[in-house]
């Protein structure tokens, strides 16, 4: 492309997005003097339009994408959307939100404007209504910028949110999508936007945090699964065959590696295989790693295995694997680049690691695994010891650890307290600026209003402060 070409698609980028940006301001405005009922009205609208259609959407993503399982998106799109609004009722949104008498604060919430959300090619069908819902309930606009290969599943999404927008008299410019995409116009999106909420993968994030514009981000998903020598082994071995299989591993939170005690080692495999696991032997594994990772330092899989089924993935690789068997194990003593297989595999593939000793040792070898892919992001143990629970919460840099839990139950579950997101954030550890489920909370400004609680007082003297310092290392 010409230098004149190149200007020339960048004038119309940023014509084209500010013609999105205009009507959604227009439309943010005219929501912007809601009441919380109101808010609340519109917010169950647009979620139900959603979860009424969702075979449709599910059907859609399937076969657009062709990632994941039809059977899976169908419980992930309503799983997700009732989550999330069942996570926000009751929330304040609008005029007031808290009160802290004894320190004279009134916390007063309002919109922070237009959102930017990027969209990953993995989740074109649940990931824009989780964004939505929570942009509007803070009195937002929002306008999804879709993956290429998945634009279709997204514009649908948008269309059912609109309609639902439409049945309780609210603009549906209040939710819009960026037609024929492309990386210039998403660039310009982010330029313009008021907020830029990024879910996908490290390049996307990175350019959001450099758009100019505030942003939340995520970080690289390789979930670790701990199984100490005190855990329930049945419920350990549903819980990863569950989250390993599900949409068949497109969610990043899904176990990219178990780290089981060696006294449980073998029975905890044997009840896996028993849920559909099948153990790779050294053969399988070496024909299984030159699909995956043909070229030697590649760290992202091929895409013809992410979030493909166990038969088509064995079948790719060239060996057979029984009938029944939906997912694959890969045992592995390693870390970093020279072991692939302890990265994120984005797909229905588990490493599997022992360990010999104490708890410590389990905690060093998630920080080996997460330190190499996944920094920040996720943990879990099946346990029935509370120290050892601590031990990994304290000892690893991740931002969720989930006990006795389906780590897919970190992006919020009916089981647990976790916010309801699709966008898992992992602190600088994961180069992200939180460590929290993105949610509703970050989608609004808080005006905080401060008063006296206390006219009398005077500022802190330097005898109460540091007497203690003093008395024992002098002045």
């Amino acid at each position: 492309m010409s230098q004149t070409d190149t200007t020339a698609a960048k004038t119309d980028a940023q014509a084209e997005i500010a013609a999105f940006m205009e009507r959604a301001r227009a439309a943010q405005e005219a929501i912007n003097h809601y009441t919380q009922e109101q808010v609340d009205a519109l917010v169950l609208a647009v979620g139900w339009n959603v979860v009424k259609h969702k075979e449709t959407l599910a059907r859609a993503a399937v076969d657009e994408g062709g990632f994941g399982n039809y059977e899976s998106k169908v419980m992930k799109i309503r799983n997700r959307v009732t989550g999330t609004i069942r996570d926000m009722q009751g929330q304040k949104t609008v005029g007031v939100c808290e009160e802290l008498p004894e320190r004279g604060i009134v916390k007063i919430a309002k919109p922070v404007g237009v959102i930017a959300a990027l969209i990953p090619t993995t989740g074109p069908d649940a990931t824009p209504p989780v964004n939505a819902l929570a942009a509007l309930k803070g009195r937002n606009a929002i306008i999804v910028a879709p993956h290429p290969r998945t634009a279709g599943t997204s514009a649908l999404a948008v269309q059912l949110m609109r309609e639902g927008c439409k049945k309780v008299g609210a603009p549906e410019d209040l939710i819009q999508i960026v037609t024929r995409p492309s990386i210039g116009k998403t660039a310009e999106l982010m330029r313009q936007a008021d907020l830029v909420v990024a879910t996908g993968g490290e390049a996307m994030v990175k350019a959001a945090y450099s758009s100019g514009t505030p942003a939340y981000g995520v970080g690289v998903g390789n979930g670790v699964h701990v199984v100490d020598e005190t855990g329930d082994l049945d419920d350990a071995a549903a819980m990863i065959a569950r989250a390993k299989v599900f949409d068949f591993a497109t969610s990043c939170l899904a176990d990219n590696a178990l780290v089981a005690h060696a006294s449980i080692y073998a029975s905890l495999l044997t009840k896996l295989m028993a849920r559909g696991g099948y153990v790779l032997n050294s053969d399988e594994k070496a024909k299984l790693q030159r699909l995956m990772w043909p070229t030697p330092g590649q760290a992202i899989p091929v895409l013809d295995v992410i979030a493909k089924s166990a038969s088509h993935i064995a079948k790719l690789a060239g060996f057979a694997i029984p009938q029944g068997a939906t997912f694959l194990i890969v045992e592995d003593d390693g870390t970093g680049p020279a072991h692939p297989f302890s990265g994120e595999k984005l797909s229905v593939v588990l490493a599997a690691y022992r360990y010999d000793g104490s708890i410590a040792q389990a905690v060093d070898l998630v920080n080996a695994i997460t330190g190499y892919q996944g920094l920040g992001h996720t943990c879990g143990i099946h346990t029935t010891n509370d120290a050892h629970v601590e031990a990994l919460a304290m000892g690893t840099r991740t931002a969720r650890v989930m006990v006795n839990q389906d780590l897919n139950e970190g992006a919020g579950s009916p089981r647990n307290g976790m916010p309801y997101t699709l966008s898992l954030s992992c602190g600088t550890w994961g180069g992200n600026i939180t460590t929290e489920n993105v949610n509703v909370r970050h989608f609004l400004n808080y005006t905080w209003v401060s008063r006296l609680v206390n006219p009398g007082a005077t500022p802190v003297t330097d005898e109460s402060l540091f007497a203690g310092h003093w008395a024992a290392h002098g002045r």
